[in-house]
C-alpha cells in the first residue's frame, strides 16, 4: 500500500506503507491517517471555514518527534503545515493532501518563580500559561483569548492586557529552540543564532518549528481591575473623541480598547439590550487595584452607559472573559488595519458599518497599543510597526455557509473605507489568506533582511505555509 501526498511544489508523490511504519516507530508521538479514529479531530482548527484534508498527521509528543517529521517531509518533498494552536484565522495549520505536523499535545508550562522564568512547549495554549503563572503571581503578555495557542502568536509578535506596560510577547522571549529546515535542533537567543533569534521575534514560521519558548515573566495579579463599560452605538460619535483624549492621557498600566457589535445575550446585559448595537469600552490595568480604581474613573464616567462592569477580577478570568465569543466551529473571516491616529473620521465609518453588520457575531475591535510597544527600535526585532497606536480588527463571524460571499463582502468593504485613514502595515497573526500582497508591508524596511535569514535556514522554502517571506 503506498499513500499519496501532495509535494511542497503542489505535484505529488507516493510514500509506501514501509516507509511510514518506520517513521511511526522512531515516534514516541503518533501517525494519523485518513479513516483512523481521531483524524478527523485531529484536522480541524478553529475557523470552521477550513475544512482540509491531511494525507498524514503526525502527532508529536516531543522535539525528537518534531525532528523526525522535519526529515521526512524534506526528504520526501512533502508539503508541509505546522499545527500549534490552531488558532489563526488563514487556517495554516492544516494542508490539503500534505503532512500535518501537530504540535498540540505538547502543552507543558514550567515556571521559575525564582528567576521569574516560564519554559512554554509550542503546543500550549494562552489559558495553559495564564494559570501556570498566575499561581505565582507573574505573567507574561499575551493575547485576550484563553484558547489561543502560545506558538503563532509569540512568532507573529503577540499583544495583549499588558502590552502598554510589558512591551509585546516577544519583547519578553529570552529564548526558542528550534528545528530547522535541515533538521537541526537549534537553541536561539541574544548571543546564539542570534540572527535566527531575530527573525522568529515576529516573522512567523518562516523558518522552523520552534518547539519550545524560554520567557521572561513580571509581577502581577492575582487580581486587576477590569472590565466593561457597555453603552449604546448611539452615543459613540459623542463618546469617541472623549476616548481618544482619555486613551492619550492614560499610564502605561491602562489598556482600554473598543468593541463595536451587537450586545451578546449575556446574562450581565439587560435582556432589552441583547442584539442591539453597541459600543464597549473594555479596560484593564496592569497594576494594583487601588491605583487602577483612579486609573479607570474618567473612564467610567464617560456617559450614560448602559452597564458598568469595571471592578477586581482574577486576572486568569479576564483573561478568557471574552472565549464564550470566540468559541470554535464558527465561520472567521478577518480584514485588519494599523492607525497611528484612531480618528473621528476613521470612527464613524466603523460605526456606519456597524449599523450594517451582516450577522449577530460580527465586530469590530480597536486594540489599543502604544506605550512600551512604541519603545522598542523598529529594526530590533523582525516585527517592525512600533509606531502603532491601535489597530483595528473587522472580524466577521457566523454559521451558514451560504452567508459566505455577504460576510466577507462586508469585511472587504469597511477595511476599504477605513483605508485612507490607515498607515498601510498589517499585524500578520491578523492577515486572512487572501492578503499575500501585504506580507512585504507588514514588515516594512526589515522583509529584506528576512529574506536573507529565511534564505540561510531554508532554501528550499520547507516552511510557506504561513505569512510567506521568500526571496
Amino acid at each position: 500500500m503506498t499513500v499519496d501526498v501532495r509535494t511542497y511544489t503542489g505535484s505529488a508523490t507516493k510514500i509506501d506503507e514501509a516507509e511510514i511504519t518506520a517513521l511511526r516507530t522512531n515516534l514516541r508521538g503518533t501517525i494519523c491517517l485518513p479513516g483512523d479514529a481521531g483524524y478527523d479531530s485531529a484536522r480541524s482548527v478553529w475557523n470552521a471555514m477550513i475544512d482540509r484534508r491531511p494525507a498524514m498527521i503526525i502527532q508529536a509528543a516531543g522535539a525528537a518527534d518534531v525532528i523526525q517529521a522535519v526529515n521526512f517531509t524534506r526528504d520526501h518533498g512533502c508539503a508541509l503545515a505546522v499545527r500549534g494552536g490552531g488558532h489563526n484565522i488563514t487556517g495554516n495549520a492544516v494542508c490539503e493532501g500534505g503532512v500535518m505536523l501537530d504540535l498540540s499535545h505538547m502543552r507543558s508550562v514550567h515556571v521559575d518563580p525564582d528567576a521569574r522564568r516560564a519554559q512554554v512547549e509550542a503546543g500550549a495554549l494562552l489559558g495553559d500559561v495564564d494559570k501556570e503563572t498566575q499561581a505565582f503571581g507573574l505573567t507574561v503578555p499575551v493575547d485576550i483569548n484563553a484558547t489561543t495557542g502560545i506558538a503563532g502568536l509569540t512568532l507573529g509578535g503577540g499583544f495583549g492586557w499588558t502590552s502598554r506596560k510589558l512591551g509585546l510577547t516577544i519583547d519578553n522571549l529570552i529564548s526558542v529552540d528550534i528545528v530547522t529546515a535541515d533538521g537541526q535542533f537549534r537553541r536561539a537567543d541574544a548571543t546564539r543564532n542570534a540572527d535566527l533569534f531575530w527573525a522568529v521575534r515576529g516573522g512567523g514560521g518562516n523558518f522552523g518549528v520552534v518547539t519550545s519558548f524560554e520567557f521572561q515573566l513580571h509581577p502581577l495579579g492575582p487580581q486587576v481591575m477590569a472590565g466593561l463599560l457597555v453603552h449604546p452605538l448611539d452615543a459613540a460619535a459623542e463618546l469617541i473623541p472623549q476616548y481618544r483624549s482619555l486613551v492619550a492621557a492614560a499610564p502605561d498600566e491602562l489598556t482600554c480598547w473598543l468593541v463595536l457589535r451587537k450586545a451578546p445575550p449575556a446574562p450581565f446585559i439587560p435582556a432589552d439590550w441583547h442584539n442591539k448595537e453597541v459600543m464597549i469600552i473594555a479596560l484593564c490595568y496592569c497594576g494594583s487595584v487601588e491605583d487602577g480604581q483612579d486609573a479607570v474613573a474618567p473612564f467610567q464616567a464617560l456617559g450614560k452607559p448602559i452597564v458598568d462592569l469595571v471592578s477586581p477580577h482574577s486576572f486568569v478570568g479576564w483573561q478568557s472573559a471574552f472565549d464564550p465569543l470566540l468559541t470554535p466551529g464558527a465561520r472567521n473571516y478577518w480584514k485588519s488595519h494599523d492607525f497611528k491616529d484612531f480618528t473621528d473620521a476613521a470612527g464613524s465609518v466603523i460605526v456606519d458599518a456597524i449599523r450594517r453588520l451582516p450577522g449577530d457575531e460580527c465586530e469590530v475591535f480597536v486594540g489599543h497599543l502604544g506605550a512600551r510597544v512604541n519603545r522598542v527600535a523598529s529594526d530590533a526585532t523582525a516585527f517592525s510597526r512600533r509606531d502603532v497606536q491601535f489597530i483595528v480588527n473587522v472580524h466577521t463571524r457566523w454559521r451558514d455557509p451560504a452567508q459566505d460571499a455577504t460576510c466577507i463582502a462586508w469585511a472587504r468593504g469597511l477595511f476599504d473605507a477605513l483605508t485612507p485613514h490607515a498607515t498601510g502595515s498589517v499585524y500578520v497573526n491578523f492577515m486572512p489568506d487572501d492578503e499575500v500582497d501585504r506580507v512585504r508591508g507588514a514588515y516594512g524596511a526589515n522583509y529584506d533582511r528576512l529574506a536573507a535569514i529565511k534564505q540561510r535556514y531554508d532554501p528550499v522554502n520547507l516552511f510557506r505555509l504561513n505569512q510567506n517571506i521568500h526571496t
